[in-house]
């Protein structure tokens, strides 16, 4: 009896040993986890095209873009790059497109032109449909036009809500979504870098694409008119979006028109040149991930765009 009482102390004793020893060994940390950068495209119809640029970069420097949300044409490209679409295959499609690949001209009292050939332009490219479907995870920013709410669609058909994301108000017809009108998502979300931070960015990379549509001097026709008025909102409501951003890139985009299709490739070595300047903000995520957990919200440092080779 006295022998199994003896055994049992010593195991008892053994037992509280080992959790003495273990109790003075540190816990080993999580290994920090790398951001999720998010990118916000915003609008700027052709000179959209830049966007392109700034993806190559990204691609080509191996930085991981984790989410992406765009605006107008910012959405259009995002949802091809999103689907599936390779730098080379966009850049073709942008080599190919002109406005009427996207629009035509109608008379109605709520536009000059409709943008439902998008229909078939999206539809031959892209190669998802759904937002669930998407190989990177998609946001597209539109505006309730009879309420000025902000839409940002996230799941379903992606055409439509592509659609009306590009429905300039004056230019194009309104979009009709599920019984709301909606219109371009220049309105309420020039640069979408909050709807990233709701979709769980930890860095935001917003693409601004700054320029007068007048010239500097008189508009031309009713549609410098329309896109300078876009560009004034879009600047006066910089405060906001920029609230949410940690960087801006701003590809140099002022001496292309709102049309300026054929000069695609110049529009992209745009958009690479602003993208190269920034990298080194960029890459300084990457090398302290650690910091992800402490993330504000707050005013983002501005990236002017490179001159020209």
């Amino acid at each position: 009896m006295g022998w199994a009482v003896n055994s049992l102390g010593k195991i008892i004793r053994s037992v509280q040993a080992f959790g003495r020893e273990l109790s003075r060994k540190t816990v080993p940390l999580a290994a920090p986890r790398t951001p999720a950068i998010g990118l916000a495209l915003g609008g700027g119809f052709a000179r959209g095209i830049a966007h392109i640029g700034v993806l190559k970069v990204l691609e080509e420097e191996s930085i991981p873009v984790r989410l992406i949300a765009g605006t107008s044409v910012g959405a259009l490209i995002g949802a091809s790059y999103c689907s599936g679409l390779s730098i080379a295959e966009l850049r073709e499609v942008a080599r190919n497109t002109r406005f009427t690949s996207l629009a035509r001209w109608t008379l109605s009292r709520y536009g000059f032109a409709s943008n439902d050939r998008m229909i078939t332009f999206l539809t031959r490219i892209l190669k998802a449909r759904t937002f669930e479907e998407m190989r990177i995870p998609l946001g597209v920013a539109a505006t309730d036009f009879n309420t000025g709410e902000g839409v940002v669609f996230h799941s379903g058909e992606i055409i439509d809500p592509v659609r009306a994301s590009c429905a300039y108000p004056g230019m194009f017809l309104p979009v009709n979504i599920r019984g709301r009108y909606l219109v371009d998502g220049m309105l309420s979300h020039p640069v979408p870098t909050h709807p990233l931070r709701e979709m769980g960015a930890d860095r935001v990379l917003a693409v601004h694409l700054k320029g007068t549509w007048a010239g500097g001097g008189a508009p031309k026709h009713l549609f410098a008119v329309i896109g300078q008025s876009f560009a004034i909102a879009q600047d006066a409501m910089g405060s906001i979006w920029r609230s949410a951003a940690d960087l801006v890139v701003e590809p140099d985009v002022a001496g292309f028109e709102y049309d300026d299709f054929k000069r695609s490739d110049e529009l992209i070595r745009v958009g690479e040149l602003a993208m190269r300047k920034a990298l080194p903000q960029v890459r300084q995520w990457l090398e302290a991930p650690a910091a992800v957990s402490q993330i504000a919200v707050k005013p983002a440092p501005q990236v002017s765009p490179m001159p020209a080779d």
